[in-house]
């Protein structure tokens, strides 16, 4: 899989599509009226308001810009429930080896990992170490405190 590609369920393309529609639509208008307000104060050299809304902007800006590139170049995945295998999409329980407790994890793009939500990335040592494993693998990957040995449980 290419790197620099974003790849993204359906439902994180379409948040995203959202947010840019709220940062284009809402949140440049209100900077817009600060920055208006902010320069009706007078002198713009010692103007704290008209700073920050200038701030405000330019990270806005940013944000659009970034929202632009990655909606452009995403590559949207849905995952295949028949194929049986870990892939992007997928929905995976493992357990260490050695222990009871099982994890369950999606496996997404970068873009939406959020390990607090059990999205975990395809390119994290965990993700790529899952990528096309089956129901019943065995696998050992590498962690900063060495490497951890877990067996697949379940694909959903």
């Amino acid at each position: 899989m290419n790197d620099s590609q974003a790849y993204l369920t359906p439902e994180k393309f379409e948040e995203l599509k959202k947010e840019l529609e709220h940062l284009k639509t809402v949140r440049r208008k209100e900077v817009a009226e600060s920055l208006e307000y902010a320069r009706s104060l007078g002198d713009l050299t010692e103007n704290a308001e008209y700073q920050e809304a200038r701030d405000m902007q330019s990270a806005i800006e940013e944000r659009i810009g970034y929202l632009e590139q990655v909606i452009k170049e995403a590559k949207i995945v849905a995952h295949d429930k028949k194929g049986g295998v870990v892939g992007l999409g997928s929905k995976v329980t493992i357990q260490k080896q050695k222990e009871t407790n099982k994890h369950t994890y999606q496996i997404v793009g970068s873009e939406e990992a959020n390990i607090h939500e059990g999205k975990l990335s395809y390119l994290s040592p965990l993700g790529e170490a899952l990528m096309g494993k089956a129901t019943g693998d065995v696998f050992t990957f590498e962690t900063p405190s060495g490497k951890q040995t877990y067996k697949v449980i379940k694909i959903e």
